[in-house]
């Protein structure tokens, strides 16, 4: 596998999606499993009140670049910043960046797209279809490219039962699409929408299977490789356990569990939570990229990367881990305690509802992994890099935590009596009960203390 390290040694290599979570997983493992690699060009956009540059500095100092920084404080002159838009023509990337892509450039890395399940049609087009096609044919031009990889998802085709690594073939042209819905306002598209994606959930899985298509209609004579991960979460091992920067997928479901404002979620406990780490999806990137420039293939190569047919792990495990993780390590000022459950019943989810919210060898191989020790540092990664909290104030948390248990406990405590008196006040049967109950309980500490006497 030391191979894989050797291929990228003088590689010029162009990054999409280059400050998005999986992006910068991406750079962070180029810079630090392959130190010979020349430079990183990544397309990067400008925002509102910070420049480009002031974008790229920012995300250097990332706590996720400390082990590169060790080994290599200068490692940010290897990342060359390139101004794009990928909903612009042409990606809005200027004559003399194209030069200088097209000259240098030896594999391509597409990661960008927009991962908002409910984006409207004409828009997850532009960003996960159009651009994909414009960059494709940025890549047709560069004199020097060994390889191109894209970045799909293994629901693409959800609406399939088995999915093999192949591409699907879908019932519209995506040229087609793109050129007709060109020409229709938006109020039609939305219209229109769910007739378009049909059994598919929502426009990014749809999206994502078109540019699949169009990656395999669109590559001409590139040597292609598909990465396909299901639900990408906190690094596994690289660079160190629970690396997450974001509150996307899992992780803000986690959070709010952990907050004590997610109480019930409507889910079966036995299905399969199909949760990939990053650092295995980049590894896999990685050793696809190396493959695919190596070898060449004559087809584009598909891999489904994921751990729900090999090593699987379900939402009842995950909620009992999640749990115990957070009564162990509490965030800070919680709303109540994590008592998080997963239903399967739409009457008892309601009820919820109702009462409470108102390394260096490139390993991918996910047999290995341990998921109650990934969780873990997964809600920790939570604590630590996105909420950034710090794990000396634990025992303030917990603290915290206590006394919203005493709360609670009194709470339904004095509930319970209120409740109880209300009854008696109205029923002698209830009374009589009350009293029986509390003679009971009378008796039994009389008998407990005199057994105590006797014992001394």
């Amino acid at each position: 596998m030391t191979s894989i390290s050797e291929w990228y040694a003088g590689k010029n290599v162009l990054i999409t999606g280059a400050t998005g979570f999986m992006g910068k997983v991406l750079m962070e493992k180029l810079l630090r499993s392959c130190p010979d690699v020349k430079a990183l060009y990544i397309l990067v956009r400008p925002k509102a009140g910070q420049s480009m540059s002031e974008r790229v500095q920012d995300m250097m100092k990332c706590k996720l670049f400390d082990r590169v920084r060790e080994d290599n404080p200068d490692f940010h002159q290897k990342i060359i910043p390139i101004s794009s838009e990928l909903t612009q023509p042409g990606l809005a990337i200027s004559p003399e960046d194209v030069q200088t892509l097209t000259s240098c450039i030896n594999i391509v890395f597409h990661c960008a797209a927009t991962i908002r399940f409910d984006e409207p049609l004409k828009h997850a087009l532009q960003l996960n279809v159009i651009a994909t096609q414009q960059l494709l044919s940025l890549a047709q031009q560069m004199q020097h490219l060994q390889a191109f990889i894209h970045i799909s998802t293994a629901y693409a085709n959800c609406n399939r039962r088995h999915i093999d690594e192949v591409i699907y073939p879908l019932p519209v042209e995506p040229k087609k699409l793109i050129d007709s819905l060109e020409w229709m306002d938006d109020s039609i598209i939305r219209d229109i929408t769910p007739h378009l994606i049909g059994d598919r959930p929502n426009t990014y899985t749809y999206t994502k299977a078109l540019a699949e298509c169009v990656v395999q209609q669109e590559s001409g004579k590139l040597n292609i490789g598909i990465i396909r991960p299901s639900i990408v979460g906190a690094s596994w091992q690289e660079p160190f356990p629970g690396w997450i920067d974001n509150f996307n997928g899992p992780s803000g479901v986690f959070i709010a569990a952990g907050k004590g404002i997610l109480r019930t979620m409507r889910a079966s406990n036995d299905a399969v939570a199909d949760l990939i780490p990053v650092d295995v999806v980049i590894n896999l990137t990685l050793a696809a990229g190396w493959y695919t420039a190596v070898h060449r293939p004559k087809t584009a190569l598909v891999y489904n990367c994921t751990t729900g047919g090999i090593n699987p792990f379900h939402w009842g495990e995950i909620e009992h881990h999640v749990m115990s993780t957070f009564k162990r390590n509490p965030l800070e000022q919680a709303f109540r305690r994590p008592n998080a459950n997963i239903t399967s019943s739409y009457l008892i989810y309601q009820y919820w509802i109702l009462v409470s919210h108102k390394f260096p060898t490139f390993n991918f191989d996910v047999r290995q992994l341990n998921w109650p020790e990934y969780i873990e540092n997964y809600c920790i990664g939570t604590k630590k890099y996105v909420l950034n909290e710090d794990m000396s104030d634990i025992p303030a948390a917990r603290q915290h935590l206590r006394k919203l248990r005493n709360i609670r406990y009194t709470f339904n405590t004095v509930l319970l009596v209120f409740i109880w008196r209300v009854f008696i006040a109205r029923s002698q049967m209830a009374r009589n009960i009350w009293y029986f109950v509390v003679s009971l309980c009378f008796k039994f500490l009389s008998y407990f203390r005199a057994s105590s006497t006797l014992t001394q």
